[in-house]
C-alpha cells in the first residue's frame, strides 16, 4: 500500500515540470486571451473597459474579417489537398529501391529543413515579376507577364504554392514510411491474380495508408491555419487583403493597429474553428470506420 503511494506520488513528480510549463505557455496565455477579448484596451495593451461581446460583434460584422475568413478558408482548404495529393505521388513513385533513389528522396524531403524565412527569400526571387524564374519562362514561352505578388488572385496562387512547397517534406517522409511498411506479400499475390495498377492502389495501398493519411491532413490542415512568415515576407496581407490570412490579421490588429481586444477575440474565433474542423475530420474518419466494418 504505502509502495503504491509513493509511486503515486513520484509520478506527480516527474509530471509536475511539464505541467508547470504547460500552465505557463499554454494555460495563462489562453486565459489571458480570453479576459482580454472581452476588454477595451489602450494602445499598450492593457485592459481599460469592460465591452462583454462587443469585440466579436463589432469583429463579425467587418468587411476585412469576412474577407480575411473567406481567403483563409479557401487557402487552408487548397493548401492541405495539394500537399496531401503532390506528397502521396510522389511517395508511391520513390517507395520502391533503385539505383539512385536516396538522392530523389533527400531533395524532396529536404524542404522540411528549410526556415520559413529562407524559404519565403527564395520565392521572392522566384516571384520577382523582372528576373524571376517563373517570369523568364513566360517571356521565354512568348507568354504574359503576370504580377505573382500584386495581382488579387496570383497572390493568393503564389502563397498557396509556396506553403505547399514548405509542407511537402514532412508530409513525404510520413507517407513514405507508411507506404514502405505495407507487406510486399499482398502486392505479389495482387500480381498473382492478375490485378491492374490502379485496382492494387484502391484495394491494398489507399485502405493500408488510410490513418497516415488522416494524420497527415490533421497535421498540415492545423499548420496552414497557423500560417504566418511567408504572407509578412511576400505579400504583408495583400493586395487589398486578399492574402490577410487570420494568423497575419491578428497580428496586424495587435501590434499595428494596437487593438489588443479585437486580436484577442479573433484568435479565439479562429480557435474556434481548428477546432471545430479536426472534430469534423475526426466524425468523418469514424463515421467511414463504421461503415467499412
Amino acid at each position: 500500500m504505502k509502495s503504491s503511494i509513493r509511486g503515486h506520488y513520484l509520478a506527480w513528480l516527474l509530471l509536475a515540470p511539464t505541467i508547470a510549463i504547460m500552465v505557463a505557455f499554454m494555460g495563462y496565455p489562453m486565459l489571458k486571451t480570453i479576459f482580454l477579448s472581452s476588454q477595451l484596451t489602450d494602445l499598450a495593451g492593457n485592459p481599460i473597459k469592460f465591452v462583454g461581446f462587443e469585440n466579436f460583434i463589432h469583429l463579425l460584422k467587418a468587411d476585412s474579417f469576412q474577407t480575411s475568413l473567406m481567403v483563409t478558408l479557401i487557402f487552408v482548404c487548397f493548401t492541405t489537398i495539394l500537399t496531401i495529393v503532390i506528397a502521396y505521388g510522389l511517395a508511391l513513385l520513390t517507395k520502391d529501391k533503385f539505383l539512385g533513389i536516396d538522392i530523389f528522396r533527400t531533395l524532396i524531403s529536404s524542404t522540411m529543413g528549410v526556415s520559413v524565412t529562407v524559404a519565403s527569400i527564395l520565392w521572392l526571387f522566384i516571384f520577382n515579376p523582372q528576373s524571376g524564374l517563373f517570369s523568364i519562362s513566360l517571356k521565354t514561352l512568348h507568354l504574359s507577364p503576370i504580377n505573382w505578388l500584386s495581382d488579387p488572385l496570383w497572390s493568393l496562387i503564389a502563397i498557396i504554392g509556396t506553403t505547399t512547397w514548405m509542407n511537402l517534406g514532412f508530409a513525404y517522409l510520413i507517407l513514405l514510411g507508411s507506404l514502405q511498411s505495407i507487406p510486399d506479400d499482398l502486392y505479389r499475390v495482387a500480381n498473382l491474380h492478375g490485378a491492374s495498377w490502379w485496382l492494387t492502389l484502391r484495394k491494398i495501398t489507399l485502405p493500408a495508408t488510410k490513418p497516415t493519411v488522416f494524420f497527415v491532413s490533421v497535421v498540415t490542415l492545423i499548420n496552414a491555419f497557423q500560417t504566418f512568415g511567408q504572407v509578412d515576407i511576400l505579400t504583408a496581407g495583400g493586395p487589398d487583403f486578399h492574402t490577410n490570412l487570420m494568423v497575419y490579421a491578428i497580428y496586424q490588429d495587435a501590434f499595428v493597429n494596437h487593438n489588443v481586444g479585437r486580436a484577442s477575440a479573433q484568435s479565439i474565433v479562429l480557435t474556434f474553428i481548428i477546432m471545430i474542423v479536426t472534430l469534423i475530420q475526426f466524425w468523418w474518419r469514424q463515421k467511414r470506420q463504421g461503415r467499412s466494418k
